[in-house]
């Protein structure tokens, strides 16, 4: 019998079994839908080698065994008859990038590009880490296929005749060269003999000519490849490195799949060919083993989630957006719901960078099994996981202790209630002794440490009190990828339900809310095992796409809409294949829209309304893009072409799932288990807890309390009221709470919290002004950076952007506050680039917002964002002239210069300041007037959201306690360089018998940089002295003050080796000695383009060379520019790294 729920049709199934299952990286998780309607639950570590070879069918074996009550030794094939369908997720591509235990695997390229992936993005994802590892290609072999194909250029002044194609985006290419198939017979013949059978192969333009990739993919196939992927097939997008990519996951991964599918088929009789086994593939949708390959897996697992939070959690009467929180044992996935899945078409795992749609996931490494430090006074969270083996401290295999364990030691976890498979023998419970035993000689180190700090006013702490401050860190740490998943594109975070799964997810949820003002947490029945339940209810997709190169016009809608038609009806025949009805069946067109000379896509579905000349047959895409770009990036570009990159449709085949039944109505109030002691800030409460499989619909509970069901808890906190729903899941209603109040002298707890606080806000600005940007070099090089400093100037948080700029901005606001003084009057804005006021070089501007609160009558803290523009005039495009001699040759100056005066934009005077370089012989003004002006206003945007985030902050603790935790975080930076300059000073005295540091190195030109660094190990301080530096250039080499600290506070927090705030502090225990006049501290007047670029390069050798930490790398930044009056182009050419020394591996330690 089909019952129809909203769009959803759910049929009853009684006869056989049904098993939707999510193998994580710590557990898997078993959702079975019984014979009679029964529902059952598992949950067993995914990896326990000495119990069972594959742990989803064991968890089929056991339920099967209880179920059915006949006995199925674990050695014997499952009798899959009882089994109508199968649905699983599955980390094994994951963990097989991870790990690189993928197939053997062979790239064929165009000849010329054979180092094209593995230079890649060149993208650092720890800029502090000096034990630099490029990223590990997937393929051994290179096979450099001889043939070209080209874009026609109609500018093209090259005489040449060559054949010429169309590709599938209508854009004309030409043939420079065949493939050489003799060549390549015998490249491909040397990969075999070699052992390889998979073969990915990228050529040049193939996104639209694929002409000569299948070529070659007939030939491998026909010479014995096992596996052969062609980009062009596997995802046809343009550019060639992401491409290239996502051809090798799929090459390197697809076999690994398909041998882990056999493996699993093996464990059943006759194998899967007699029932239904479907993949959940990185875009929440699932897809029969074999349409289940590498590229569209990695998201396996926690799409599941995403599918199970958005189909339980969401109203489409209330419309209220949800929030996805899973908190898993290695990590916390957020995500969100508004009635449609986001999706992204671009991510990097393990430093692959595949192209494919994927849920639009953010991950934080803070889960049950994140590891727990206390660094130079400081509460810390991971990143560091202790997994499942050997798992946190109370696992009984002599783990570390973890957020769990925290949970454990508050009383928030039970372990009589927490399924007992812990012990060499898994069938023990959590060991609750272990844990508070660890926590106590965990609290002796912190005592200690901060007696030693702050002296007789010190109250010790208790293990209880640690355990706790560990939590609320935690918790900070998962509100920041919520906040930016959702204020970075525009949305109002307190405006969400946030539904919370994963096993530990419920020990966090309120407080989380809170933290995030949402008035709402949803926790189904199932949290749990949430992403299996998702599996449970997902929906079977194929996708179908393909490249465009057409503007999105009325002259072009014909041909886009055939296409879109075309697309729909490959979709609807491959679902009807895989045996839907035609009623069953949905598809949604989608174009992937830009505009013109940006390189930032959205994938758009039609706007349901169309409106006259911008709509297609399929729906005005046009309204919808604009709607997007409006939210996302706070503007809209006029008069300028929207280019469709790529048509895709998303056909849909509705599943038939199980429906859930009511649970009973309450007739009684709910039955206490008992009554347990949990502790809160302030001491220990008594909590009732709860069996939620003994709740019914309409019970409410108030807080404090637990519900415990078989696979996870839920804590109701204080001043917090939670109600059963009809279908038996939980609803909590989340209260103020009890007013907290946070003095000004130091809590090493706030004082943590404080700085994921000031960082995360650091980083809300940086996204705000990537997202109001409209230049590529903000928007998609990422050429700027954020901070905050307090009331002196000094850098309190700087989110590590580019190197460059850490540090150098205190400098241009310090200059301020001197050369302004009581000029800076609120409602003002301050534009600087000028190097002797702190500036880089001249492309950087400065834009500095001074903010004033209540009836304070001086900036209480500023704010500050720097952003390279991609030309400010100059006597050559791009503002980066390699032969310049004088400052006013390279663009535009300001010193102080009031962008925004009494909160009026000064657009007519900055007009004038940035064409100004044009009265100089041989220069010009700025080339692209309107992408400053409005770079200059995302600047302005950026600022202001980052005094929305501070005087929020403010509200909450007072002026007094934010400036006091400004200085407490700068302090805590000095801590942390004094102790290292101690550790360096004593392994210098062993080695050399002296605390006396030196080192030196040539420009090209043979300019001196010379360091001398006098350390006193008493102290932990330091003499950074520069003396003996040659004298300034007649060239653009010099080198601004600004830069040299910048260099210096990037080397000192690359040699403490573990995470540190990035504020003035770190430089507090430095005295600087820079001799004026130098190519370090050049006149006013002298050119600076390169000492910004290339100097600051050999500085950080000069320095790192002294603290005998890193040998030099190539000393220059490698910057290639070309232009003309209508087009620039300035890029990075990065490579390489220094030896890092023992020295450096030790103190990082």
């Amino acid at each position: 019998m089909a019952q129809v729920t909203g769009n959803r049709i759910f049929k009853s199934s009684f006869g056989k079994f049904q098993f939707a299952i999510d193998r994580g990286g710590t557990f898997t998780d078993i959702f079975a839908y019984c014979p009679g309607g029964k529902t059952k639950v598992m949950k067993l570590l995914s990896e326990d080698p000495t119990n069972y070879a594959d742990a989803p069918r064991e968890g089929i074996r056991r339920i099967l065994e209880e179920e059915t009550g006949i006995k199925m030794p674990a050695s014997v094939p499952l009798d899959c008859s009882q089994i109508d369908w199968i649905r699983m997720g599955t980390t094994v591509a994951t963990n097989a990038l991870l790990e690189r235990k993928g197939e053997r695997l062979a790239l064929a390229i165009t000849a010329g590009f054979k180092d094209a992936l593995h230079i890649g993005n060149q993208s650092r994802p720890s800029i502090f880490d000096l034990t630099v590892r490029c990223p590990g290609v997937l393929y051994e072999e290179i096979v450099e296929v001889d043939e070209r194909v080209v874009l026609q250029q109609e500018k093209c002044q090259l005489q040449k005749s060559h054949p010429i194609v169309v590709g599938s985006t209508k854009e004309k290419l030409e043939v420079w060269k065949a493939v050489n198939e003799m060549q390549l017979r015998q490249d491909l013949q040397r990969v075999l003999d070699k052992g390889i059978r998979s073969l990915a192969v990228v050529l040049m333009h193939s996104y639209t000519f694929d002409g000569h990739e299948k070529h070659v993919g007939r030939i491998a196939r026909e010479m014995g490849f096992q596996q052969v992927s062609l980009s062009s097939e596997v995802m046809p997008m343009v550019r060639l490195v992401p491409r290239g990519y996502t051809a090798c996951a799929d090459g390197y991964l697809t076999p690994h799949i398909k041998r882990y599918v056999k493996n699993f088929s093996a464990g059943f009789s006759g194998g899967l060919e007699k029932m239904k086994v479907l993949f959940m593939q990185s875009d929440g949708g699932l897809a029969p083993s074999e349409k289940f390959f590498g590229s569209r897996a990695i998201l396996s697992g926690p799409a599941g989630g995403v599918v199970g939070f958005a189909m339980t959690t969401y109203n489409e009467q209330a419309k209220m957006p949800v929030i996805g929180f899973d908190m898993g044992g290695t990590s916390t996935d957020v995500s969100r719901y508004a009635g449609s899945y986001e999706h992204v078409f671009e991510t990097t795992t393990a430093g692959v960078t595949i192209q494919a749609p994927q849920l639009d996931i953010n991950t934080v490494a803070a889960g049950g099994g994140s590891m727990l430090f206390y660094r130079a006074g400081m509460f810390v969270i991971g990143p560091e996981s202790a997994g499942a083996h050997p798992g946190p401290t109370c696992y009984r295999k002599g783990g570390p202790l973890c957020v769990t364990d925290a949970n454990l030691c508050l009383g928030r976890l039970l372990p009589e209630y927490f399924p007992h498979i812990f012990g060499k023998t898994e069938d023990q419970p959590l060991d609750k002794d272990a844990t508070v035993a660890a926590f106590h000689d965990l609290t002796i180190v912190v005592n200690k440490q901060s007696l030693e700090q702050k002296g007789r006013e010190y109250v010790p702490k208790t293990p209880e009190e640690v355990a706790m401050g560990f939590i609320e860190v935690a918790n900070e740490a998962m509100c920041r990828p919520i906040r930016a998943l959702t204020q970075a594109k525009g949305h109002d975070t307190s405006r969400h339900v946030l539904a919370c799964f994963g096993g530990a997810g419920g020990q966090h949820a309120c407080s989380i809310a809170r933290s995030l003002g949402m008035k709402q947490v949803f926790i189904h029945k199932y949290c749990g095992i949430l992403s299996a339940y998702g599996m449970a209810l997902a929906d079977v997709v194929y996708e179908t796409q393909e490249p465009c190169a057409h503007t999105y016009s009325a002259d072009n809608f014909q041909y886009l809409d055939a296409r879109l038609g075309e697309l729909t009806q490959q979709c609807c025949e491959e679902l009807q294949r895989q045996g839907f009805e035609s009623e069953n069946i949905t598809t949604e067109p989608f174009l992937h829209l830009r505009y013109e000379k940006t390189d930032c896509a959205l994938m758009c579905t039609a706007a349901k309304k169309p409106s006259g000349g911008t709509a297609m047959t399929h729906g005005d895409f046009l309204s919808s893009f604009l709607d997007r770009y409006q939210s996302e990036f706070g503007f809209t570009i006029t008069n300028r072409c929207i280019i469709v990159d790529d048509i895709r449709v998303r056909g849909v085949g509705h599943s038939a799932v199980p429906l859930e039944n009511n649970i009973m109505q309450a007739d009684k109030p709910p039955q206490v288990e008992k009554v347990v002691e949990v502790f809160f800030i302030g001491g220990y409460r008594d909590a009732n807890v709860y069996l939620l499989e003994n709740l019914r619909n309409g019970h409410v509970i108030p807080g404090p309390a637990l519900i415990i069901d078989k696979n996870s808890t839920v804590l109701v906190e204080p001043d917090c009221e939670a109600a059963i729903t009809a279908n038996g899941d939980v609803s909590i209603t989340i209260g103020s709470g009890a007013h907290r109040i946070i003095g000004t002298e130091l809590d090493d707890i706030q004082l943590s919290i404080f700085s994921h606080r000031f960082m995360s806000t650091a980083e809300q600005m940086g996204r705000i002004l990537q997202r109001t940007a409209i230049s590529t070099n903000i928007k998609e090089r990422l050429d700027f950076s954020c901070a905050m400093f307090g009331p002196d100037g000094g850098l309190v948080a700087n989110a590590p952007h580019i190197p460059i700029h850490l540090g150098a901005m205190q400098e241009t606001v310090q200059f301020q506050i001197k050369n302004l003084g009581n000029g800076i009057q609120k409602g003002d804005v301050i534009l600087s680039n000028h190097p002797s006021a702190g500036g880089s070089h001249l492309p950087d501007l400065t834009v500095i917002t001074p903010v004033f609160y209540g009836d304070q009558p001086k900036p209480v803290f500023f704010v500050a964002s720097r952003g390279h523009h991609a030309d400010i005039g100059g006597i050559t495009p791009g503002s980066m002239p390699p032969h310049s001699k004088f400052l006013s040759e390279e663009g535009a100056i300001f010193r102080s210069f009031k962008l925004v005066e009494n909160g009026i934009f000064q657009e007519e005077a900055v007009t004038e300041a940035l064409m100004a370089p044009g009265k100089i012989p041989r220069s010009s003004g700025t080339r692209n007037l309107q992408d400053n002006l409005s770079d200059l206003r995302a600047q302005v945007a950026a600022n202001q959201k980052g005094i929305q985030l501070i005087t929020e902050l403010i509200d909450a603790y007072g002026l007094n306690v934010v400036q006091a935790y400004m200085a407490h975080i700068q302090a805590n930076a000095e801590l942390a360089v004094r102790e290292m300059l101690k550790e360096i000073a004593l392994k210098t005295r062993e080695r050399t018998g002296k605390t006396l540091l030196y080192g030196e190195d040539y420009m090209d030109d043979g300019t001196k940089i010379a360091l001398t660094v006098d350390i006193n190990e008493h102290e932990g301080s330091a003499v950074v002295d520069f003396s003996g530096t040659g004298y300034e250039v007649y060239g653009n080499c010099n080198t601004p003050r600004a830069v040299t600290l910048s260099a210096l506070i990037y080397c000192l927090r690359c040699m403490v080796g573990h995470d540190v705030p990035l504020n003035q502090g770190c430089l507090a225990p430095i005295k600087i000695v820079i001799p004026s006049g130098t190519i370090l501290s050049p006149s006013a007047g002298a050119a600076v383009v390169g000492g910004n670029v290339l100097t600051s390069q050999r500085i950080v050798d000069v320095i790192l060379k002294a603290f005998d930490t890193c040998a030099a790398s190539q000393g220059c930044m490698n910057n290639v520019t070309f232009g003309d009056e209508d087009v620039g182009y300035y890029e990075t050419v990065a490579g390489g790294a220094g030896a890092v020394s023992s020295c450096c591996v030790k103190l990082s330690a």
